[in-house]
């Protein structure tokens, strides 16, 4: 029968569904860009041939190259934001986010995060589909954005940008990286993937004077070697399970031996999956070893990062690299193979932020070449020479437009979603399937309310009536499908004085109005003037089952076994237009106030016909 143990499974059909065809939709959009794009290269690098042709002179002005250390952090991060939108992709990402990213990563922190981040995650919940197809495309969006435009403004409000949106994702996505959880390690992925993109952000939107001088460099080279220290004072304490391996089989295992024997079991090539073993295998025989040698490694690139000396530094990044490698493959596992992976993990973006403020360190020339323009004086020119004087620079820039667009196409959905505070229907659809359109006369009845008054079918014509059927004593559904129907007539508005809510007792035995009414003050709605909870003898209420397909199933003492989780929406002229499952599946916020919405829509609808 509905109701009797369902839930949301990450893929489900009809959320997958759904996902595939908004994300196909919103591609058709961006394509549409792409090719406004392509016209517009098209016409600018038209509009120079013509100048060619027609003989005009071209000068040399100067023109600065971008530094290589911003260059790498640009197209790094650019390519990573891809790869992280891709991701995103995953068709089981709209119900798996939350229940396999968000909850466990919030799950060991204080409560003061729980709370935070379930508040940021109300929206995930409440609009999975919507959600997820938004961080697709802000993600890629961000990362072409970067990778087109090189320099000047647009390319530090880009940064900026990827910066903005990483912080978010850090705090709600990552529970601030985790690290006000136990067991924070650098090893597991400390102090988070999103906000080292924030770091690299941050630097990208700097202003060219920075990069002019060693200065940066060294400053990016002192806050890592800090960090490392920092993270190897923290590996160092005892306590915190990672000097222990697992010398008996009978003792619990250390914090690392126990992830690692976590991420082997992820779904993964054998190749790696018979690494991350071996690995695990050795760090349990060798636990106090292998973080001894961890470290040490990490004290010492600590102090060498700190140095500020060329010749260290030459050798240090390159050993810090290897280590960030090798914990990548052994101990993260790739960081997003298995599971609803969203991102590369720590290791990666790392290695490409310290390397670039290395490159930043020992070289800082800035290059000067002659470019040819069509135009002596570009910068005195009306908007259209402007335009055409210099269209591969033009061009990035219009790219850039079109990159902001892209991000739009994510960002203008999520951010409607997040005023609405009830949840889309394709939750509850998911859960139940769709409303079941009929068009037949409604099956009379006569029964007596909570208050002993006689209401019939016939008696409320005139109104539109959702009707379902309650067992008063019931601790389980019940409750649930009240609520939903309660918060439909908040929905409802001033609609609601055209609606009535009716609900007949769907328990033989626990019948009398007294049941009702406790039922009643309990689920708080006494207060509704809409509101009838009817009843009769059992022949009565069997008659009234039957003719709605209600089934019932009970012990002989009367305890409640299982009843169908049903609802009818009849319009005023007495005809059943909507059959709709009201099974809560898993009962939570989201499916009562996915439901709720599917109710009261189904109800406007009767109404406006």
């Amino acid at each position: 029968m509905p109701g009797m143990e369902s839930g949301l499974q990450t893929n489900n059909p009809i959320i997958v569904a759904a996902f595939r065809n908004l994300l196909q939709h919103q591609a058709i959009v961006v394509l549409l860009l792409l090719a406004v794009l392509a016209v517009g290269w098209h016409v600018l690098r038209g509009a120079q041939l013509r100048k060619v042709a027609n003989g005009e002179g071209n000068v040399e002005v100067p023109q600065r190259l971008e530094p290589r250390a911003r260059r790498l952090l640009r197209v790094s991060f650019g390519l990573v934001w891809i790869f992280d939108g891709i991701l995103q992709a995953q068709a089981s990402m709209p119900l798996g986010m939350t229940t396999q990213v968000i909850e466990p990563s919030a799950a060991a922190s204080p409560s003061w995060v729980q709370h935070l981040v379930n508040a940021g995650g109300t929206i995930w919940s409440n609009h999975p589909v919507t959600a997820s197809a938004s961080a697709v495309w802000i993600q890629v969006g961000l990362g072409i954005w970067l990778l087109v435009a090189p320099r000047g403004d647009w390319s530090r409000l880009g940064g900026l940008s990827s910066a903005a949106w990483g912080l978010v994702v850090w705090v709600f996505g990552e529970s601030f990286g985790g690290i006000f959880a136990p067991g924070l390690s650098w090893a597991l992925g400390a102090p988070g993937a999103v906000l080292i993109y924030t770091f690299a952000g941050l630097l990208i939107c700097l202003p060219d004077r920075a990069w002019t001088s060693p200065r940066l460099g060294r400053t990016i080279l002192s806050g890592f070697g800090l960090f490392f220290v920092g993270m190897a004072l923290l590996q160092a304490w005892p306590g915190r399970g990672y000097w222990r391996g697992q010398l008996d089989r009978h003792a619990s295992p250390g914090t690392l031996t126990s992830m690692l024997r976590q991420m082997a079991q992820t779904p993964q090539p054998h190749v790696l999956s018979s690494w991350i073993s071996s690995f695990s295998s050795f760090d349990a025989a060798h636990g106090w070893a292998v973080n001894l040698f961890l470290v040490i490694c990490l004290a010492a690139l600590g102090v060498a990062f700190l140095s500020g000396r060329p010749r260290v530094l030459r050798v240090a990044v390159p050993a810090a690299i290897v280590l960030c490698l090798a914990d990548w493959v052994l101990v993260q596992d790739l960081g997003f193979l298995g599971g609803v992976g969203t991102d590369p993990n720590s290791m990666i973006p790392m290695a490409l932020v310290f390397t670039a403020g290395y490159l930043a360190f020992v070289q800082v020339a800035v290059v000067e070449v002659q470019v040819p323009i069509t135009s002596a004086a570009v910068a005195s020119l009306p908007l259209k020479e402007r335009l055409t004087a210099r269209p591969a620079y033009t061009f990035r820039v219009l790219a850039a437009l079109c990159a902001i667009a892209v991000t739009l196409v994510g960002a203008a959905p999520m951010a409607v979603a997040s005023t609405n505070p009830n949840a889309d229907p394709i939750v509850a659809q998911a859960i139940d399937g769709t409303p079941n359109a009929v068009d037949y006369p409604a099956p009379g009845f006569r029964l007596l309310n909570q208050s002993g008054h006689s209401v019939s079918l016939q008696s409320l014509r005139g109104k539109a009536v959702a009707l379902t059927f309650l067992d008063p004593v019931c601790v389980s559904d019940c409750p649930i499908i009240a609520q939903e129907f309660l918060a439909s007539d908040e929905m409802l508005g001033a609609a609601a004085r055209r609606v009535e809510l009716v609900a007949v007792v769907a328990n033989p035995v626990y019948r009398s109005t007294s049941y009702l009414v406790a039922f009643d003050h309990q689920e708080g709605l006494e207060r509704l003037g809409n509101w009838d909870f009817l009843t009769g003898s059992a022949s009565q209420l069997g008659r009234v089952w039957n003719a709605f397909g209600v089934l019932v199933s009970y012990s002989t003492g009367g305890s409640m076994i299982a009843h169908s989780d049903i609802a009818y929406v009849i319009d005023p002229r007495g005809h059943a237009r909507y059959i709709i499952d009201a099974d809560p599946g898993p009962g939570t916020q989201v499916t009562r106030s996915s439901f709720s919405v599917v109710l009261a829509s189904a109800i406007r609808s009767v109404l406006d016909r």
